[in-house]
Formats: structure tokens, sequence, C-alpha cells
């Protein structure tokens, strides 16, 4: 592969970098402050602050926006390949938030493609239209508490037909952004032929949250943080009665769908990873030259300096791999790309955990506090190491994968 950005790549990677420069890093503190400030009070504490609708119509206005969507996507999107829009999606990763303010963040990205790809003609003009134009948010509820949802051939909500509507039954949790104001629309999985073939009793269907029978239960915690205002809720699902029309492409689809989605979906969490991983890194290097212990700064002791390097490294190596998933994806797609897009997800999670593990222990008590971004930001990748498939999945499969291929 060319590891050199294209033209069309490199352009937007520079004028993303003075775009996060002049507007993101120097209200970055400030966005955070707001948002804790609304978090404790309960009817504002999913509320989305006003500076980030300030901040989305900047990047509007800048030509930063829908930046993940393909070439086969167009009109809608950017038209970048997965291997133009790493480097850019690594730049947003830096600042936790920041992916919102360009339309770019899950689970809103991975429901935009699924109805961009499956969706109807009148799915796109409800919900995908208002999602690409930033005015409403999603979630997507898979996993569920009473079974191992990493296996989607597990879960156990109901979708029945009844005449010309589907009604839905079940629980759901860590539905990733049903906790905020703007969320207007749910894309659902579940099954509606427990005798079918095991990939194909699953089915997707789209829920909007005001339907009669959801109730957002709760909002989970992932390592302590609530993400406000985005948030993961808990969902009940009770003779909750949709249009059968609301149903994506057919009975039995749900599960292609699903890979479909977690492909570019599993790299995109990679990508941001490594952005926080070089974010400490960062935070890191400043940190050991302006600390003084034993007499000296931090930076001249031989152990730092040997993590130091080792970091660098191990982000390097993850981000090199994370450019060869890409790669491959758009050369031969993502069933063909399995193996290396498991490998990038086992790989890139572990490397972040460990980085910024190594940055909070440079930093002492202050990286465990609220006045760096380091414990929000390892607590998201301890998360992705669960999210999307565990470890344990992604290396079972390509263990098998690669055992299989040898033998052939």
């Amino acid at each position: 592969m060319n590891f050199d950005y294209s033209e069309k790549s490199t352009g937007l990677i520079n004028r993303l970098e003075s775009f996060m420069q002049e507007h993101i890093y120097p209200v970055e503190q400030a966005y955070i402050e707001q948002v804790h400030a609304r978090a404790s009070s309960p009817e504002t504490r999913w509320q989305t602050p006003a500076l980030m609708e300030e901040l989305k119509q900047k990047a509007k206005d800048a030509g930063l926006w829908n930046l993940f969507l393909p070439h086969e996507y167009l009109p809608y999107g950017a038209g970048l390949s997965n291997l133009e829009y790493a480097p850019l999606c690594e730049l947003m990763g830096r600042v936790m938030w920041s992916s919102e303010v360009f339309n770019c963040s899950a689970p809103d990205t991975g429901n935009m493609e699924v109805l961009s790809k499956y969706g109807s003609p009148a799915h796109k003009k409800q919900w995908l239209e208002p999602l690409l134009a930033g005015e409403i948010r999603s979630a997507f509820a898979m996993t569920e508490p009473a079974v191992a949802s990493s296996d989607a051939t597990n879960i156990e909500t109901s979708i029945v037909r009844e005449g010309d509507h589907y009604v839905i039954n079940g629980r759901k949790w860590y539905t990733s952004g049903a906790m905020n104001e703007s969320c207007k629309i749910m894309v659902v999985m579940g099954k509606t032929d427990t005798s079918a073939a095991r990939h194909q009793q699953q089915s997707q269907i789209l829920v909007p949250m005001n339907t009669p029978g959801v109730t957002v239960v709760r909002a989970m915690a992932a390592m302590g943080h609530y993400d406000e205002p985005v948030g993961h809720a808990e969902v009940l699902f009770e003779n909750v009665k949709v249009p059968a029309a609301n149903l994506l492409v057919g009975e039995g689809e749900g599960f292609a769908i699903a890979q479909g989605r977690l492909g570019p979906g599993r790299i995109h969490h990679c990508m941001r990873l490594i952005g926080c991983a070089q974010r400490a890194l960062d935070l890191a290097c400043q940190r050991v030259e302006s600390r003084i212990a034993f007499g000296q700064p931090l930076s001249k002791q031989q152990s730092i300096r040997e993590r130091i390097a080792q970091m660098h490294c191990d982000i390097e190596q993850a981000r090199l791999l994370t450019l060869k998933a890409a790669d491959k994806m758009d050369r031969y797609g993502n069933k063909v790309s399995r193996d290396i897009i498991a490998a990038i997800k086992i790989v890139a999670p572990k490397m972040a955990c460990n980085v910024i593990d190594q940055a909070i222990q440079m930093h002492g008590a202050a990286g465990t506090s609220q006045d760096t971004i380091l414990a929000s930001i390892y607590a998201y990748a301890r998360t992705i190491r669960l999210a999307d498939g565990p470890d344990e999945v992604h290396m079972m499969q390509l263990g098998r994968n690669l055992i299989k291929d040898a033998n052939a």
C-alpha cells in the first residue's frame, strides 16, 4: 500500500487541524464544564450545550461535515475512502466530544450508513436527512443484559408481525445515544423467526423514541462515566407497535446488516483511540518536562524516557495496522478484510489502554482527576475492549480463520 496520504486527504487534514486549533482546543475545558454544570440538574442533564451547535455551524461553514460517508453514498457525505478518512477520525479522537462537531460521532455514523444503504426513500426522508443535517441524534439498540450479546444470535428481543405492524418486546442496555434529548430514532435488533437458520433469525427495525411502550429505564455508567449529554441507556420495549414499513430490508436480514455496519464502525473506534493515545503521549511529554522530582525534571529519568519511547512505538504500530486495514477494506470490502479488522480491533484498544495508563502514571494524582482528559479517555479505551465485540471474540474468530487458512 501507499503510506502517503492522498492530496485530498492531506488538504482535509490541514483544514481539520487548523479548525481544531482555532475552535476546539481553546474551548475544550469550557465545553466540559458546561456539560458538568448541566449534569447537576435532572432537567438539563441530557441537553447538549449551545456551544456544540455553534461549533457545528462553524464546521458546516468550513466544509468539514459528514466526512465519514464513503464515495458509494454520494451525494451524502464527503466521498472519502476509509484510508482517506482514517487520519481525520484520528484527529477528532484527540478531543473526546469533537466528533459530534463534524457530525461524525457514534452511533450516528453507523446508523446513517445503515439508513443510506438499507433504508427506503421514506426512511431517508424522515430520519437520514435530519441526521445528515445534524438536527437530530439516534441510537443503536442491540446489547441485552440477560444474554452475551457479543454473539448477536443470542439476543432475545422479539419482533412479531401483526397485520401491517410489528410488535416489539424486550430489554436492551448500553443503547448509546438514547439518553440525549435530541435522540429521536433507534435502530433496534431483535428476532423475527426463532425457527429460522441461526443467522437468519434476526431483523433490524426503526423505532421512534416517542413510540408508546418505549421506556428509558436508566442511564448506564461506563467505568463510572455517564457520558453526558449523550449517554447510554437501559431501554424497555413493552408491546411497542411500529409500522411494518419500519423493518429494514426484510425479515432475517438483521445479522447481515449488523456485520456491514460494524466493519466501518469498529475501525472508526480504532482511529479515534489512536487519536486518544497520541493526545495522552503529547500530554505525558509536556508533563515530564515540567514536573520536578528528586531535583530534576522527570524527563531526565531513564525509565521515563524508555516509557515515552515505547508509547510512541506502540501508537505508530497500531496506526499503521489501522491504515492497512482501512486500505484493504477500500480495495476488497469488509467481508474479505474481516481478519485484519479483527486484528486492529484487538490491538488498538489494548494499545490505547496501555499508553493512557502510562500517561496517567506520569501525571500522578492529577492523571486521575478532572483536571486532565486522561481518566475519561482511559474509560473510553477500556470500554471499547467490550463494545462491538470483546477481545476474546475477535481473537477466537481470527485464530480460527488463521488455522483454517494455514491448513487449506
